[in-house]
């Protein structure tokens, strides 16, 4: 493992307590098989060496690892890693995430957490092809599985689309339906994946602390015209969604690359 010092730890998540930023690593490092079950992990001294901070920064990680389970000590042998193998609960492509989730036969609730008309945003108006500072129909969601929230949604609507849809349609359809129910068909969009770091706010919703990773997309849908009708930004838990893609060989020889 990588050493770090108080500097070198992640930049993005600079703003949270040395403690919680250290446990964040040694967490993922379970997560991913870094310690076998039966491999003593490293003394609080020589992690304390690897992040380049004190002992008892160590200290609180590692009790808060023993106490949620990731970690277990054994009297005269160290610390032992216990991994967490249950599988995710929900897995499917992103790219219709209601109608995916109803076709595997889940059933999911959601919460409308806000609502209004605002001002477009500059990177939602340059997604969606208009001038910022246009009024738009912008909603906060939450949708939960088994009570359990798993996902954090804020979409953007042109106003006009967005006049005819409230609170407690968003919260019995998809939104992709209702979208289509005011007229205008939706016919492609554009989506990119990336990951983040969880705010106070959206931690508190979605039930994990400040500082977690979560799995984050952008995407924009369009209409039959090329027009805009939808900006999503979603955060979604990585220990209750994954995004999974199979992908082919390409028959040319000439290029012999992945199609998905």
């Amino acid at each position: 493992m990588a050493a770090y010092d108080d500097e070198q730890l992640p930049t993005e998540a600079s703003v949270w307590p040395k403690h919680h930023q250290v446990y964040l690593v040694l967490r993922q490092q379970i997560s991913d098989g870094s310690w076998s079950a039966d491999e003593q992990m490293p003394g609080e001294l020589q992690l304390a060496k690897q992040f380049g901070v004190s002992r008892i920064t160590i200290r609180k990680a590692m009790d808060r690892l023993r106490a949620e389970g990731s970690v277990q000590r054994a009297r005269g042998r160290g610390t032992f890693a216990r991994m967490n193998t249950g599988s995710s609960p929900v897995s499917a492509s992103l790219s219709g995430n209601f109608e995916n989730l109803m076709a595997l036969g889940l059933e999911t609730t959601v919460s409308v957490i806000d609502l209004r008309f605002v001002p477009a945003p500059k990177d939602v108006a340059a997604a969606m092809g208009v001038e910022a500072g246009v009024r738009m129909h912008r909603a906060v969601r939450l949708r939960h599985l088994n009570d359990r929230p798993f996902s954090h949604l804020t979409t953007w609507l042109p106003d006009d689309i967005g006049e005819g849809i409230g609170r407690d349609e968003m919260e019995r359809t998809s939104l992709l339906r209702l979208i289509e129910a005011t007229g205008h068909k939706v016919h492609s969009a554009r989506q990119t994946i990336s990951a983040c770091l969880a705010v106070p706010e959206v931690a508190k919703l979605l039930q994990i602390e400040p500082g977690e990773p979560l799995l984050a997309i952008r995407r924009t849908v369009y209409d039959p015209a090329g027009r805009a009708v939808e900006r999503i930004h979603g955060l979604y838990r990585p220990d209750t969604y994954e995004h999974e893609m199979n992908f082919d060989r390409s028959a040319d020889e000439a290029t012999k690359v992945w199609n998905t």
